[in-house]
């Protein structure tokens, strides 16, 4: 969980104006019909197993597409790097501390880990870490 985010949400649900906003929603005829309709399904050990076993499924599709969509977006990244005047815009970044400090920062995001696992197969292609390696080698030559 992002710690930021998490405070953010919190700062939210305290405000006035979103509890205001809860209270409404809580008096309306479909929020009573939905939490009616959710207990009772709830108290049915078929109806629970089922709804936990969809929410399971979505969860894993999910992540499955987070996946898909970081090591899609990693391949992306790598490609644009073949134009010598994107190698040439990124090995100006790599010397600017303040873009250094930005991506260390963000390594230090959950949401981060998605990317670096994206890469970590990435490497396990034999084709895709020689690409990753020569990247690297005219990134070195670069800087």
């Amino acid at each position: 969980q992002n710690p930021e985010m998490m405070a953010e949400a919190k700062k939210m649900m305290e405000s006035p104006e979103f509890k205001k906003q809860m209270k409404q929603m809580e008096k309306s005829k479909e929020f009573k019909e939905a939490a009616k309709k959710t207990q009772k399904m709830m108290q049915d050990p078929q109806a629970a197993a089922r709804m936990a076993a969809q929410m399971e499924h979505m969860v894993n599709v999910g992540s499955d597409t987070m996946k898909k969509n970081a090591k899609a977006s990693m391949a992306d990244a790598l490609g644009s790097l073949d134009d010598p005047a994107a190698m040439a815009e990124a090995a100006k970044l790599m010397k600017d501390p303040n873009f250094i400090a930005q991506i260390q920062k963000m390594a230090q995001d959950p949401q981060f880990k998605t990317y670096m696992t994206a890469m970590e197969e990435m490497m396990k292609d034999p084709a895709a870490k020689a690409k990753i390696e020569q990247l690297g080698n005219a990134m070195k030559t670069e800087l």
